[in-house]
């Protein structure tokens, strides 16, 4: 692909000297990209991906503005919730009772309430048992067969009393997760409604039945680990853009909440040990006399202190309490209430003394005998480093903890999360557990951010939370270790997702139920986009600013994709509807073909024209341009009637005449000194050619190689293919000579084909040629380098 190009002045004469000076500059900067939009390109609508999102996006209104901002008359919902729960650890139940004060700050008058049973999912006719796909396999267990012939579970949330504050019933309906209640009268604007509720339901085998909350039983000792989440009727959210959210829980898209106080009451066996969202008010009744102490030492340690050690647990374990306690906890303006209890627990903590504005929230983690060697070195270390990181890029946390629990699976809540970590039986694990626990714990830590404070709906739009705490988990992981090996957020971790056949893709504006690759799409393609956005779109100080607007203006409130969108341009200045349109709408890759290099060099000296032309076609790879001087020389002989070899014998084509020598004399000698100098330059003109296979438009990205060993890397933004999406042609001057160029050298915008991103073309190897190479050399085969081959960094 690479022809180099002379401008040939032979022909030039004095009197066209202005005017050929002009065409001169437009031949070599305009002709080929103008001529190269008509032809490919004919009366398109070549805009489309620059379109502004229009009525994709909500229209602005007094409650969310067209900034993206809370609006002046914004206004959400609150519900507060005093809780007495017990957990009967015999015959693991939860039995509970609540208070909630529901306070109706919208400007609608409401006649019921929707409150969500998401325990409801477990029971044997749930609605996400039904409308599954299901096959059989040659090989199946108890637990799948059990799973297809259904029967009673005994699962699910029994209400025992739905009554107003005065304790006079109300009539309410279930329907699978949500439940109605009819309210007396009309819930005027501004006006509180209290309501009480009794319920209880057997707590799940999370190993089996899986799900977030559950119990784990450990057949060793005899104990149970219990995870209390979605385990109280709770309110839904309604709000101004879309109402009650009433959308079922089937197991996938999670949770739209409504912010409020806790005042919970948590009984237990007398021997267990509680975490929970919140501050717990009692731990002088609840922890023996040594732990207290110990409790009151790590609120100045900077290194954790076991508060409850691993011989208190294992010594717990041996036994089981006949008596019970129950444990106080409050926590202020937080969306969710989620608790772990059990006897077999250790519990590590210490304070977070720098990384956090004016605050020092405890970290701290719970964990049992077998998470031990991983989690009492890095746990509550990775709580405090992820507070700081999220902070830093987000907002101040405002909690005044943050807990990690060991429970064999991932899940976040306000102020606890639970994560997986076990080492082997003999107390071992790998690198890979290592760092697969350490990344968990960050990522659901980091919930506590995207959505317990950025609330946003869950069961909406999963990548709201997922996709932009993912984005943030990167960020914290390579802070962590800069050699972190990350499994989301740089570019090249998302090709294999992208290159997939379109109907396996969909956009991630997609809503949580219909998504097929749930991983990649809400979690790796989202934190993938923002990644590319603040490195290659925008840059970090405008992202890191805009970023920051968008979580401080929607902190405790409750965001659309249509805020986020608009927040991040109107913080930045950067128009950015492309990219939206591109990477959250549409399911294009990315796929930018360097499919044409041409070299043209202006010269001022005929002889050197003359020589530079000849060893160009002496050395000329392009069979093509053979070709044509061949047939060009054919053409000649017949017209003159001259003997082919006795044409090809004398034949000249780089010869120059002494008259066109001449008229280049005096043309030359009356160019001024500045068109001297433009002529007699040392620049190098290089003109290439650019194709959108994949659709995707993104910036392009070059690296130029020069004869002298230099290189230099060259960013053109993404609006070159605002005219034409499918195909562009540019030129680049350069003062050294180039012998390659390079698309995208950083692999930093996820491009799916990196075999047409070089010139000239690298050959890369196929996966039985890395097998061969990993081998050995055979005989009598070299093992030199190859210095065609591109270095490809990464996985």
């Amino acid at each position: 692909m690479d022809t180099q190009q002379i401008i040939d002045p032979r022909s030039l004469t004095p009197d066209h000297r202005p005017l050929i000076i002009t065409f001169i500059c437009i031949t070599i900067l305009s002709i080929p990209f103008v001529h190269a939009q008509h032809q490919n390109n004919p009366g398109s609508n070549h805009g489309n991906k620059f379109e502004q999102l229009g009525t994709l996006l909500s229209d602005p209104n007094v409650y969310r503005t067209a900034s993206g901002a809370p609006g002046h008359q914004y206004w959400q919902q609150k519900a507060d919730y005093v809780i007495d729960v017990e957990v009967d650890d015999q015959n693991q139940r939860v039995i509970g009772s609540e208070t909630i004060t529901y306070t109706n700050n919208s400007p609608d008058p409401l006649s019921y309430l929707w409150i969500q049973l998401d325990e409801n999912e477990h029971k044997a006719d749930a609605e996400n048992k039904k409308f599954d796909e299901s096959s059989l396999s040659e090989q199946m267990t108890t637990n799948q067969l059990q799973s297809l012939i259904g029967g009673d579970n005994d699962l699910g949330v029994k209400i025992q009393k739905v009554a107003d504050g005065a304790g006079k019933p109300l009539t309410y309906t279930i329907n699978h997760t949500m439940m109605r209640v009819e309210l007396p009268a009309v819930l005027k604007p501004g006006a509180k409604f209290v309501l009480q509720i009794e319920w209880q339901y057997n707590i799940s085998d999370r190993m089996v039945e899986g799900g977030r909350g559950g119990y784990e039983y450990f057949a060793e000792d005899g104990n149970y680990l219990y995870t209390i989440t979605q385990w109280y009727p709770r309110m839904a959210v309604y709000s101004d853009f879309q109402g009650w959210q009433n959308k079922q829980f089937t197991g996938r898209g999670e949770f739209a909440l409504v912010f409020g106080d806790f005042k919970v009451n948590i009984t237990v066996p007398a021997d267990h040990i509680v975490g929970a969202t919140g501050e717990c008010r009692n731990y002088a009744n609840v922890l023996t006399a040594a732990q207290l102490d110990r409790w009151k030492q790590a609120q100045q340690a900077d290194e954790p202190v076991e508060v409850v050690t691993l011989d208190e647990a294992r010594q717990a374990m041996k036994g089981k309490a006949t008596g019970k306690k129950t444990w106080i906890y409050e926590a202020k303006n937080v969306r969710d209430f989620a608790f772990v209890t059990s006897r077999r627990l250790v519990w590590d903590a210490m304070r977070v003394k720098e990384g956090i504005e004016g605050h020092t929230p405890m970290a701290m983690s719970y964990y049992g005998p077998e998470a031990y060697p991983l989690y009492r070195p890095y746990s509550t270390k990775v709580v405090a480093h992820t507070l700081k990181v999220y902070s830093k890029h987000t907002l101040p946390y405002p909690y005044p903890v943050a807990i990690s629990v060991e429970a064999s699976n991932g899940m976040e809540y306000p102020m606890i999360c639970f994560n997986y970590g076990r080492a082997d039986k003999d107390g071992t694990y790998s690198e890979a557990t290592k760092y697969g626990m350490i990344s968990v714990i960050i990522h659901e830590v980091g919930h506590n951010f995207f959505p317990m404070i950025v609330n946003s709906d869950e069961r909406q739009w999963t990548w709201m939370d997922e996709g932009l705490n993912t984005f943030c988990q990167f960020l914290a992981e390579q802070e962590w270790d800069k050699d972190y090996p990350s499994r989301r957020g740089p570019a090249h971790k998302i090709v294999d997702y992208m290159k997939l056949p379109k109907d396996q893709l969909e956009p991630i504006m997609t809503n949580s139920e219909n998504i097929v690759q749930f991983g990649p799409n809400a979690y790796a393609k989202p934190a993938t986009a923002l990644n590319i956005l603040r490195e290659t779109v925008m840059g970090r100080e405008l992202f890191d600013y805009a970023f920051k607007e968008y979580a401080r203006r929607w902190a405790f409130k409750h965001p659309t994709p249509a805020d986020f969108f608009r927040t991040m341009e109107d913080a930045s200045a950067v128009d950015l509807d492309w990219f939206w349109r591109g990477w959250f709408f549409g399911i294009d890759p990315v796929d930018i073909s360097l499919d044409d290099v041409q070299h043209f060099q202006p010269l001022g000296n005929l002889q050197d024209a003359q020589t530079t032309e000849r060893q160009a076609y002496e050395k000329d790879l392009n069979t093509v341009t053979r070709q044509r001087n061949i047939e060009e020389g054919v053409n000649f002989a017949v017209e003159a009637d001259t003997n082919l070899q006795d044409f090809y014998n004398k034949w000249d084509r780089f010869e120059i005449d002494g008259e066109n020598q001449k008229a280049f004399g005096q043309y030359y000698q009356s160019l001024s000194p500045e068109e001297k100098a433009l002529y007699d330059g040392t620049y190098h003109f290089y003109q290439l050619k650019f194709s959108n296979k994949g659709g995707l438009v993104m910036p392009i990205i070059l690296q130029w190689t020069f004869a002298d060993g230099t290189t230099e890397i060259e960013r053109i933004p993404a609006y070159i293919w605002r005219k034409n999406e499918n195909e562009v042609t540019k030129v680049f001057a350069k003062t050294k000579e180039v012998t390659a160029v390079l698309v995208d050298p950083l692999r930093e915008t996820g491009d799916i084909d990196e075999d047409n991103n070089a010139w000239p073309r690298q050959h890369a190897p196929t996966r039985f040629e890395l097998f061969k190479q990993q081998q050995g050399p055979a005989r009598g085969e070299s093992t030199g380098p190859n210095p065609m081959q591109r270095a490809r960094g990464g996985g």
